[in-house]
């Protein structure tokens, strides 16, 4: 991937470098009333790329942060409902070791067959 995108880098590269070869005459950019620039038109082609780039760096730069900012609240999240799961285990198991202390002691003279008969009737 790397070999790929050094391949596309060194593609732009080449065609603005010839691109500014053919383009050197002056040219003008108004940019406000009575505010202009007048420069070689491959120079301007080059600061606007440039300042595309830092554009699109820091909206890149952006929505990592946003990404980052938006699994810390899923992790806080998940995690109090993880906590909140850990207790109510917590407090069923004491339920349930309640419940096991209410239940009848089993009799253990009463045979499996004596049992199963008295189900079955």
């Amino acid at each position: 991937m790397r070999q790929v995108n050094f391949l596309v880098i060194f593609i732009i590269c080449l065609a603005l470098v010839l691109f500014g070869i053919e383009n050197t005459e002056p040219t003008v950019i108004h940019i406000v009333n009575g505010v202009d620039i007048e420069a070689p038109l491959c120079v301007e082609l080059i600061v606007v790329m440039g300042i595309g780039a830092i554009l699109a760096w820091v909206f890149s730069v952006w929505v990592q942060v946003q990404g980052y900012m938006q699994t810390g609240q899923e992790m806080q999240k998940s995690q109090l409902r993880i906590e909140e799961l850990e207790r109510d285990v917590a407090r069923y198991q004491v339920e349930l070791e309640e419940q096991q202390l209410m239940l009848p002691a089993s009799q253990s003279g009463v045979k499996e067959s004596d049992s199963n008969e008295a189900f079955a009737k």
